[in-house]
This record gives C-alpha cells, structure tokens and sequence, in this order.
C-alpha cells in the first residue's frame, strides 16, 4: 500500500521572534509534521537553527519535528537536534565522508535516520543504505535558501528513487520527501512522480487564505496527482 500524502511545512519563512507560536498555528492547520532547515553556513551559504531554538519550540505543538541538517558535520550535532525534540534527523549524502557509519549512528541514538540527495547527485549514492533510512529526500533546489524555484528536471530523479525503494520491498515502509519550491503548480509533479512527503515553505505562507487552505490545497492536489 502506498505510502500517505504528508504536508510537512519549512519553518524558514517564519516570524523568528514567536517561533512557538508559528508551530502551534502550523499545528492548528493540518500539517503532518514540522521541519527545521539546520544550516550551518558551510555545507550551505546561510546560518540557521541551533538545538536550543527548536527545544524551546517543541513544548508549542505535539507534531513530530524531523531536523534536516545541511551541515558539514552531523554526526558530531545529532546528539543535539535529538535532545531538542527531533525525532527524524535527515543528512546529506554529500556530507557524510562514512554515510552508512552516520545513519546507523542516528539510529542508535533511538532518533530515525534519512538521506538526501542535492540535485546533482546521482540516486545511486543511496542505494546501499536504503535499509538504514525511513526516507529519502530529493532536493529540487539547491539548499541553503527558501523561496527557490523548483527545478522540474529532478522529477525523474524521485521516480529513479520511488523504483529503487519499490526493487528493494521497502515502499510500503520509507518516505519519499521532495523539498524545493514545492507549491500549487509544482507539488503534482513532484507527487506523480512518486513523492509522498511534500515540504512547502513560502506558498505556505504567502496563501492569501492563510496556512489552513494552503495546507488543504497542497494536500488536495498532491492525493489527486497519484490517482
């Protein structure tokens, strides 16, 4: 059975100064869960999130946090997006110089690993650790920025993913996320292509409607692209 349709918001686009309050609403709109772009102005050219804001957030809503950690060196930080309240930490794939070592790590701190794949990486770079990981994420952007546009081109790339995880019997048990530019006219193409956890961050927010209808549309639209 396929995996369900997920809309999990980028907190990027967010009012910083009431984060706690963002969440709750982001709650209070229907998302599945919340992710927290973790840069470290390295891996990436900005700075984000340390552990110590996403702990003082986790106590505003009771939706699952995932860390997506765009740093150069996660394993010695996962201790600490863990202990804040994240409980999936996804890694890049190219910042990991022992990737299976980094993944099995994660799982053995009692949190759910996963990987992802910047646009110009090839889906094979994750084929041999599909059975560490609860997802698999498909940049269509490439990191360090919200409000990019989504680069259509990676969609063959998730539906490479989608058949790799369906080879290795595993669909029906890891997610394939898609985070980049992901909103009203873009999130069909992401989800026929075999995507099922979609990230939004700007169409979120700028939804004249507000985040409820945005949620609701994204969701809509994505379910009707898998029929």
């Amino acid at each position: 059975m396929a995996r369900p349709i997920q809309i999990v918001p980028s907190v990027l686009p967010a009012d910083f100064s009431r984060l706690g309050d963002e969440v709750a609403a982001l709650e209070a709109a229907g998302v599945d869960q919340i992710q927290w772009d973790v840069m470290d102005g390295q891996f990436v050219p900005n700075l984000t999130f340390g552990p110590d804001v996403i702990k003082a957030a986790r106590p505003h809503c009771t939706v699952p946090f995932e860390a997506h950690l765009m740093v150069y060196t996660p394993d010695v930080l996962a201790q600490q997006y863990i202990d804040a309240g994240c409980a999936r930490l996804i890694v890049h794939a190219e910042a990991c110089t022992h990737l299976h070592r980094t993944l099995s790590n994660i799982n053995s701190m009692g949190a759910r690993a996963a990987v992802a794949l910047n646009p110009a990486t090839p889906a094979s770079m994750v084929e041999h650790v599909l059975d560490l990981v609860d997802l698999v994420l498909v940049m269509t952007v490439n990191p360090g920025f919200g409000g990019q546009a989504y680069i259509a081109t990676m969609e063959p790339k998730i539906t490479e993913v989608r058949k790799m995880l369906d080879a290795a019997g595993l669909s029906d048990t890891v997610d394939l996320e898609v985070d980049g530019g992901i909103g009203p006219t873009t999130i069909q193409g992401a989800a026929a292509a075999g995507a099922n956890v979609l990230i939004a961050g700007s169409a979120l927010y700028r939804d004249p409607e507000g985040l409820e209808h945005a949620v609701t549309e994204l969701r809509s639209l994505a379910e009707a692209a898998r029929v």
